[in-house]
């Protein structure tokens, strides 16, 4: 199967030794770069929902992107969801399925390799970020990220796409040129209110649940049921095939 996972805000700059690939969609890149630049701070600090430091430190990142030390995708984002994938212990026999068969979706990048080179950015797919193809970042990307998927699944044997992404980036892919089947989790948590997600530790499951299909290659959307890390089990009577529903107790955390 192919997953999908989102990227991260919190970027890891320390360097690894580990062998880099090209992203895929490099001359999108550099247009969205070149768009972001003439935004400015001010413009930045709208468009991001951010501070003003932020929006100088984001600022510099894209005037200097062309110049700036790169790093694998999977190393280099540093979130929770990238807590719970922990690709810094992963095997070498893991990476290199994780290559074949995880995909970062990227609102700069578009869909990353996890070994793929990145600089370091933050512009986040939801950001409505005006160029000659529309209003945002889901009319820039269009149909390409879907139809990317669709060849990379292809490539690895599999009609089934993991969702493990966030709405807000899985919705850049989610279209009907997608011609996959998706499979998409849910991590609960059970408090005193009633089963409900908390967005960190929901994150870190997703991640968890990236790295477990990739060290155990599982190819059965069925064998996702045996996935329990961080305390999550399989809830029989939540779930539909194409919706699995984990549970874990809130003294787990």
């Amino acid at each position: 199967m192919l997953t999908v996972i989102s990227p991260a805000k919190t970027l890891d700059l320390d360097p690894v030794d580990a062998e880099a690939s090209a992203p895929r969609f490099a001359d999108e890149t550099d247009n969205l770069v070149r768009t972001a630049r003439r935004q400015g701070i001010s413009g930045l600090q709208s468009l991001m929902s951010i501070s003003e430091k932020l929006a100088r430190l984001n600022r510099d990142r894209f005037r200097d992107f062309d110049i700036a030390q790169s790093k694998p995708a999977i190393f280099a984002f540093a979130g929770d969801t990238y807590t719970g994938l922990d690709a810094t212990t992963l095997s070498a026999d893991a990476l290199r399925q994780a290559q074949g068969h995880l995909r970062i979706l990227s609102g700069l990048y578009g869909l990353l390799r996890p070994l793929d080179a990145i600089r370091p950015y933050r512009l986040e797919m939801g950001a409505r970020l005006p160029t000659r193809r529309g209003r945002d970042l889901y009319a820039f990307w269009g149909d390409a990220l879907a139809e990317a998927l669709n060849a990379d699944a292809a490539a690895a044997g599999t009609e089934t796409l993991v969702n493990c992404a966030s709405r807000e980036y899985f919705a850049a892919a989610d279209r009907p040129s997608l011609r996959l089947r998706v499979v998409t989790p849910t991590f609960l948590e059970d408090r005193p209110g009633g089963p409900k997600i908390v967005s960190f530790q929901a994150k870190r499951a997703r991640g968890a649940m990236a790295r477990f299909l990739l060290e155990n290659r599982l190819s059965d959307p069925d064998d996702l049921r045996g996935f329990e890390a961080g305390g999550y089990r399989w809830q029989a009577d939540r779930s539909t095939p194409d919706a699995p529903v984990f549970l874990r107790a809130a003294e787990a955390a």
